[in-house]
């Protein structure tokens, strides 16, 4: 089989032309497989798709036009009505966030103690210490006056987390510089839960290039340069 070991780019699936040679073409969204109603998605076009084979192969299918060009994965589920985010919210989004981060690593921590394998022995060890200081504040709902204390009495506790979730997104290629479907992942997964998020990245971006540099990654969760 010429398609075997033939990749194709999300949207696209391999064929085999008369000649036998292998070649990509858009997915017919109609030949998707069927899905259940927890994996629909929300395109950026605000129309909920039976999941990310039809968004994608929708938007193959739209290439070369600006309607393709504008069609992205927005978040995960049913397309809802999602609140507007306010300037009051946006500002003390990257204090949750930043705790979010913290204590996603230290339930990696955790887990790692009884099978390792998510993280590696250097990320454990730089985990070891955010997680024994830790206790005070455990992991929950906060206000935004203890979460701003944690920050600033803890800082060095939270430059690592920070750092370590852009080169977790950073993949597609390795650039220190973070794209739309670099953050997709990331950012598709909270936008119903937390409805800044979109609007907070929009504001990451300095420089308006469409992309997230390490430099602006941090300054815009409060890490000194």
């Amino acid at each position: 089989d010429p398609c075997r070991n033939f990749h194709c780019k999300r949207g696209k699936v391999c064929h085999e032309d008369k000649q036998g040679n292998p070649h990509c073409i858009c997915q017919d969204p109609a030949a998707c497989p069927s899905t259940k109603d927890y994996e629909h998605v929300c395109g950026t076009d605000n129309r909920t798709y039976g999941g990310t084979c039809q968004l994608f192969g929708t938007k193959c299918q739209l290439e070369g036009t600006k309607m393709g060009r504008q069609l992205h994965l927005d978040y995960m589920g049913s397309c809802k009505y999602i609140p507007p985010c306010t300037d009051y919210e946006v500002d003390q989004f990257p204090l949750r966030m930043r705790d979010w981060l913290k204590n996603i690593l230290m339930q990696y921590y955790e887990r790692d103690l009884n099978t390792s394998g998510i993280l590696t022995e250097k990320q454990r060890n730089k985990v070891k210490k955010i997680y024994q200081n830790d206790k005070r504040l455990v992991a929950g709902d906060h206000t935004v006056e203890l979460l701003l204390h944690d920050f600033e009495k803890n800082y060095h506790m939270y430059v690592y987390p920070v750092h370590w979730q852009f080169h977790q997104l950073d993949q597609h290629p390795v650039d220190r510089l973070l794209t739309h479907s670099e953050l997709a992942p990331l950012r598709a997964s909270l936008v119903p839960m937390e409805h800044c998020i979109t609007r907070f990245f929009q504001e990451c971006d300095g420089d308006q290039d469409k992309l997230i540099a390490l430099k602006e990654w941090c300054h815009c969760f409060g890490i000194k340069e």
